[in-house]
């Protein structure tokens, strides 16, 4: 991401509608995995510009960990009570790797030539029993403009994702489509966005504030998969959904380093 997408970041993602889904449907996903408490640490790895951490720092201990100063920059203006470094996981988190409980990778894998490598990494230096909640964008059809802006080395399927963790000693809780109710509308817009050659929002990315009522339309819309999705999680449902224009996991290591 360039500074052109992360300045985009800090002046919509705490009111546009796919952010703000997107952020109460993982905070609903962590609180029914690992209950709320202040001393539990939760480690945002990729945070950017820091509003989804910052919106679980009422419930848990929070550190927020970016490779780019300037996404870190703007995390801590806007979030000056929550924790954030520049630099490189698993290194940066260094000596608090023991007392993680939670390790959010969201929307951050696609930007990585070695994914493999870089999920390894972090998922050995991670203590026994930490919760990993993953989101990546999802089908490769969709892939227009706004992938190319954002430096998206791809989107994901579902086969593609879980080779992640695949030979790792994981327990898979949930992995799901999800952005499902609203797949169509996507469709159309990365179809139109290929045709022209060029995104339809703002710095090269499909991002523009709707008006006020669409984005409220279109929050409830996305949020409203939450339920089928906690459902999937606690087993009260066998699947999640089978496509979607982003993928959730939600992931338990089995083996490791005893936390402490």
């Amino acid at each position: 991401m360039e500074t052109a997408q992360f300045r985009l970041h800090a002046d919509i993602e705490q009111r546009h509608w796919w952010f703000v889904a997107r952020r109460m449907i993982i905070r609903d996903l962590l609180a029914a995995s690992l209950p709320a408490a202040a001393d539990r640490l939760v480690v945002d790895i990729g945070c950017g510009t820091g509003a989804n951490l910052a919106s679980l720092a009422s419930d848990y201990r929070c550190l927020g960990v970016d490779s780019s100063p300037e996404a870190v920059s703007l995390a801590q203006q806007r979030f000056p009570a929550v924790e954030f470094r520049t630099g490189q996981a698993p290194e940066v988190i260094g000596t608090a790797w023991p007392d993680v409980r939670a390790v959010l990778l969201m929307d951050v894998l696609e930007h990585v030539a070695e994914d493999h490598a870089m999920f390894a990494s972090i998922w050995q230096a991670a203590p026994k029993s930490c919760l990993f909640v993953v989101t990546v964008p999802a089908d490769p059809r969709l892939w227009s403009p706004h992938d190319e802006a954002f430096g998206h080395f791809r989107r994901y399927t579902s086969d593609r994702l879980i080779d992640l963790w695949r030979a790792l000693s994981a327990q898979t809780l949930l992995v799901s489509y999800f952005n499902a109710r609203l797949l169509p509308l996507i469709r159309w817009a990365r179809r139109l966005a290929r045709f022209k050659g060029r995104a339809g929002g703002q710095a090269g990315t499909d991002f523009r504030m709707p008006a006020r009522w669409i984005n409220s339309l279109l929050t409830r819309v996305f949020y409203g998969e939450s339920r089928h999705l906690l459902a999937v999680l606690s087993g009260r449902r066998p699947r999640g959904y089978r496509a979607g224009a982003s993928l959730v996991a939600v992931l338990r290591k089995t083996s490791g380093t005893s936390q402490n």
